[in-house]
């Protein structure tokens, strides 16, 4: 014990029990039991939740959690303005009242379904939006414009506090990031690498991540993360595979990423540090919906076929409790 002290630092508390809630990283002795126990990092997996009722289930927007999330507009086979919205329970999907601009390739934000934001996107004759709409957990409303119109862009945070990055805005791909205040959007400090065809920006107006993607310019798939401070930009650890049209859920320390293109199933897990390839999708997906928590998340739609209507919930076990071998 004395040597587990001097390379890690910490004590081993002797206790006649189990720690209720040890934190991962935490290490004990039984004393009842006479063994060493400690807390790993717990398992993640996916499993099937109930089907969308939708059927234009490409690159549509989410926002909300696992037990209480939305999905707006979409893409189907020759039609890039759908206006339905549908809200998960937990459960079941529910379709509700349509957006007042039908697009797909649109970013959402919202901690709940019941209080959500879309903007820009994509019209049916592949114009780029500007335009927002707030929801308010009956109807949509439209509300002041982005700066820069935009599609394939990615964004996240609250109906009253959300930011956009990135994104195909004419001529080209773009690096500018704007900040929602619940009234207008506002320019603040570009990304470092102008991308596209990335749904994975996760976090807050204060504190988010932003991974994968296309660079400027027809450039090539990048593995490069950036979070943001809630000034400026700075590079991280890359994932640890490059590809586009993934979709993410979580926080700024504490997040996933899922699916991609050609319909991929690579799920990673980021802890603040680094990507961390964790359990696949059942089903591989491109263009999919993502919302909810890096411990609770929710992949919607997507995949190889416009129609498809898959939905899977992510849950991550908080630790696993892990007997030392003493041999």
């Amino acid at each position: 014990m004395t040597t587990y002290k001097n390379i890690k630092g910490i004590e081993i508390k002797y206790l006649s029990a189990d720690p209720p809630a040890p934190n991962a990283g935490q290490v004990w002795y039984n004393s009842t039991t006479k063994v060493v126990k400690g807390a790993i990092n717990g398992v993640g997996a996916w499993a099937s939740g109930n089907n969308l009722n939708g059927t234009n289930n490409q690159k549509r927007a989410g926002a909300g959690i696992q037990s209480s999330a939305i999905v707006m507009g979409g893409v189907g086979t020759g039609d890039d303005s759908n206006v339905d919205t549908e809200l998960y329970n937990g459960s079941a999907w529910t379709e509700v009242n349509s957006l007042n601009d039908g697009r797909g390739l649109a970013a959402g934000a919202g901690t709940v379904n019941t209080a959500a934001l879309l903007t820009a996107g994509r019209t049916a004759s592949q114009a780029r939006y500007d335009s927002t709409e707030i929801w308010d957990g009956s109807c949509w409303t439209e509300v002041n414009n982005l700066n820069t119109a935009r599609y394939y862009a990615a964004g996240d945070g609250t109906s009253t506090a959300a930011i956009l990055a990135g994104g195909n805005a004419a001529p080209a791909v773009t690096d500018e990031t704007e900040i929602w205040d619940g009234t207008c959007w506002s320019e603040v400090n570009n990304l470092n690498s102008a991308r596209e065809q990335t749904d994975a920006l996760m976090g807050t107006t204060a504190a988010a991540i932003i991974a994968t993607g296309q660079l400027g310019g027809l450039g090539a798939l990048t593995a490069n993360s950036e979070k943001w401070d809630g000034t400026c930009w700075t590079e991280v650890a890359n994932v640890n595979t490059a590809r586009i049209l993934v979709a993410g859920a979580g926080i700024s320390t504490s997040a996933i990423i899922f699916g991609g293109n050609p319909a991929l199933a690579i799920t990673e897990s980021w802890n603040g540090t680094s990507w961390t390839e964790v359990a696949d999708l059942a089903v591989g997906r491109k263009n999919t919906t993502g919302s909810g928590t890096a411990t609770l998340g929710l992949a919607a739609g997507g995949g190889t076929n416009p129609t498809a209507v898959a939905t899977e919930e992510w849950t991550l076990t908080a630790f696993t409790t892990k007997t030392f071998d003493t041999d």
